[in-house]
């Protein structure tokens, strides 16, 4: 008869597993919170609207707003970051982007007719582009929204985020297209923010690039932020693109790219976002 084994004295496999648990256990429970807690936001439009103006540099007209939708602040979501994040890695980035396009549009709608602005003021939305793939936003939805609320596709300006979500950049120009010939506009947000936002400037030929607020911050003091921009300068100019700089906070900041040509500008130093559509003009710039 063999003698058996005797029971190990290393329980490290063990704790392992069990501590394995205990955290796969947590997350989940703690996504369960966050899912119940983004449902009762969109509910309930919980989401703060705001716009941000944006300017034209160069002779300091108003070009229009990016709208800025903000979540209350809790535990399941302490940041606005935080929020979309969560959101972008679970499987409701579809509806909330359209809670979301209603809710700007219908927002948007209403403070122009409370605020002294022209009918056709121009909207900048952020939007992921897997939402403009999907064949149920092509339907013809965002057309009938606008005609609801009064507006018209020519004064919408897709603003493309998470850039990496695109992979086939021929297939996505053709959608473009279908959105371009009904009167639509594509902005590209955080140029020069890296390898994707170059590929998506030059395979989807935006109406508007916007700078990455890295490569506006202390411009006027960095040479290679100055050579970066001067190249997507050089790059709009050769393809009928609009450049608006973003997070501009400084007026030296201001003088430097309106000496350097840059059309369009947006940031704290310009205005920041309100909750009503406004001109901002504590100062001239």
């Amino acid at each position: 008869m063999k003698t058996p084994l005797a029971p190990s004295g290393d329980r490290s496999g063990l704790l392992n597993h069990m501590t394995y648990f205990y955290q796969a256990t947590r997350t989940y429970y703690q996504s369960c919170r966050r899912y119940t807690e983004l449902h009762k936001i969109m509910k309930g439009q919980a989401l703060t609207t705001f716009f941000q103006p944006i300017y034209n540099l160069q002779d300091k007209s108003h070009l229009g707003y990016e709208v800025l939708n903000r979540p209350p602040v809790s535990a399941q979501f302490p940041t606005t970051d935080f929020f979309y994040d969560f959101i972008g890695h679970t499987d409701q980035v579809f509806s909330f982007e359209l809670f979301c396009r209603d809710l700007s549009l219908n927002r948007f709608s209403s403070a122009l007719e409370q605020a002294a602005h022209p009918r056709d003021t121009i909207l900048f939305i952020n939007i992921h582009p897997q939402v403009l793939s999907d064949p149920g936003y092509r339907s013809g939805q965002t057309i009938q929204l606008l005609s609801r609320y009064n507006l018209s596709p020519q004064q919408v300006v897709f603003e493309l985020t998470e850039k990496q979500a695109v992979q086939d950049y021929v297939e996505f120009e053709r959608i473009l297209s279908h959105y371009r010939a009904q009167g639509f506009r594509i902005a590209i947000d955080d140029a020069g923010s890296g390898y994707n936002s170059l590929k998506a400037i030059v395979s989807l030929k935006p109406e508007f690039i916007k700078l990455d607020k890295s490569l506006v911050h202390n411009i006027h003091l960095c040479p290679n932020q100055q050579r970066i921009v001067t190249l997507l300068q050089e790059f709009a100019a050769d393809s009928g693109t609009h450049i608006i700089a973003e997070g501009i906070e400084a007026s030296e900041e201001i003088s430097f790219l309106r000496q350097k040509g840059i059309q369009y500008g947006q940031g704290y130093a310009l205005g920041r976002p309100a909750r009503e559509l406004t001109y901002p003009y504590l100062q001239p710039f």
